[in-house]
């Protein structure tokens, strides 16, 4: 069964590699600047046949997802040529770590990268910002990613639950994300007024999850 799988797969990269030298040898298109996004692609999709044969290699899908970025990202620079297209490997390597969470609810670490892929995602593929505005989508796009992780159940110590800790990050990055958006759009006082406000905001903030702790124990319910 391997031994077919594998040929199976030898056989359509094959085939595919020798489209591409027809195509080029009948003048329809220049081939060759396509067969670096091939190879990557198909290094990516062994990773992800490895990944998709046991729970144990959830691991295969991180690079997996880079080396189809990649082909995508070369992929996309020859369809259509522009600084979005790098946009595609972080969409990929967003889709992989999320894909480790799916595949293993215990690896919960793994949606902060994703957020954070995403968010770059975003910003790569929105040139328009600048300036304040990418920072303040970056932080509400880190705050957003913070906010999910204490939604999602999390098995610890013989129970499910959710977690709290990640309230506070996702509640500072929010303050942030949002003091940059408005300063974007010069709605807020100066930046050197804002950012000590949110230090002093956030320190009180942590000095009240700490409180809790020490008083009720960690929990994740």
């Amino acid at each position: 069964m391997e031994s077919a799988k594998t040929s199976i797969s030898a056989g359509i990269v094959l085939m595919a590699v020798g489209l591409l030298f027809l195509l080029d040898r009948l003048g329809v298109m220049d081939s060759g600047v396509y067969v670096p996004a091939l190879m990557f692609a198909a290094v990516g999709a062994v990773f992800l046949a490895v990944f998709f044969r046991r729970r144990d290699y959830w691991w295969a899908a991180i690079p997996g997802s880079v080396f189809l970025g990649l082909a995508a990202v070369i992929t996309a620079s020859q369809v259509a040529p522009g600084s979005a297209g790098g946009a595609y490997l972080f969409l990929f390597m967003a889709a992989g770590f999320t894909g480790v969470y799916l595949r293993q609810t215990a690896n919960w670490w793994a949606l902060i990268p994703a957020g954070v892929m995403f968010t770059l995602a975003v910003i790569v593929a929105l040139p328009a910002l600048q300036g304040m505005a990418v920072a303040g989508v970056l932080f509400l796009g880190l705050a957003a990613t913070f906010g999910v992780l204490s939604a999602v159940p999390v098995r610890t110590s013989g129970h499910t639950g959710t977690m709290k800790w990640p309230l506070v990050p996702a509640g500072v990055l929010g303050v942030l994300g949002l003091i940059f958006s408005l300063q974007a759009t010069a709605l807020l006082v100066p930046l050197e007024f804002a950012v000590p406000t949110v230090m002093i905001l956030a320190g009180i903030g942590l000095l009240v999850y700490a409180h809790r702790i020490r008083g009720h124990g960690p929990r994740t319910h």
